[in-house]
């Protein structure tokens, strides 16, 4: 799940993520393949394969898997799959909306997966457009404190770079920027020393639903379950989680 809250860093969501550790290696494989497909196998003239392959490795893929996607997705091995990038539009019990990225070598199969997450779990399917429109595409790097505890600091390196905003997600900082921004942001903190996790092209909601305890546990369960899905890439949600509900959601575990 990509919301843009400070629920997406909590400890249960971690283990949410270490539980499905092999679904999670194979959707960044995917990601990578696809990166040295469209733009080519070198990561110095394809930062779309840079951010993909650093990500891959900050989640501890294998290097030897990494560097068999990108020579499957350029075609240097033989074995890539046609891939296909489809996004569907839904919404979560609430009236959350969501935007499903999908990467699939099966629309029939993505579509059929996407709607049945939904519909178990209380959500539904949305027309195209019904759902988009409340999000802007943004470039996103994620910057742990311990990078850089202090945010004018962070800011002065960024700013220049491109950065809009500087957004505090508990355990880390969340850079926003234009999505054409988002290398230059990263280079920036590089450039300066300064660790990040993750650096990317993400959906960022304009405007955010807050949720109740019983509000928050509903919209995670639909995007668990779309999540569950191999073709699922990314799931972009508008429900904001507060304080308070995001500490009782932690007492729970």
């Amino acid at each position: 799940m990509s919301g843009h809250s400070k629920w997406a860093t909590t400890k249960h969501k971690k283990a949410a993520i270490d539980a499905k550790r092999g679904k999670l290696f194979a959707k960044l494989i995917k990601n990578i393949e696809v990166a040295a497909r469209t733009g080519g196998g070198d990561p110095a003239g394809n930062p779309t394969l840079y951010d993909a392959i650093q990500k891959a490795k900050k989640s501890s893929v294998p290097n030897d898997n990494i560097d068999r996607a990108v020579k499957r997705g350029s075609g240097a091995e033989a074995g890539g799959s046609d891939w296909e990038t489809i996004t569907y539009e839904g919404y979560a019990p609430g009236g959350v909306a969501i935007l499903i990225e999908c990467l699939t070598d099966n629309r029939n199969r993505a579509a059929a997966e996407v709607r049945t997450a939904l519909t178990r779990n209380g959500g539904t399917l949305a027309d195209p457009g019904s759902v988009s429109y409340l999000f802007n595409r943004k470039g996103v790097v994620i910057v742990p404190k311990e990078a850089a505890p202090d945010e004018d600091g962070l800011l002065e390196v960024v700013l220049e770079a491109g950065a809009e905003e500087i957004g505090d997600n508990g355990e880390t900082w969340e850079v926003v920027s234009e999505a054409s921004d988002v290398v230059a942001v990263r280079t920036a903190l590089q450039d300066a020393g300064v660790e990040y996790d993750s650096a990317e092209a993400s959906w960022v909601p304009s405007l955010q639903v807050p949720l109740d305890l019983e509000g928050a546990r509903r919209m995670i369960r639909v995007i668990d379950a779309l999540e569950d899905s191999d073709d699922v890439q990314n799931v972009f949600a508008n429900g904001d989680i507060p304080d308070e509900v995001l500490a009782q959601l932690d007492d729970e575990d």
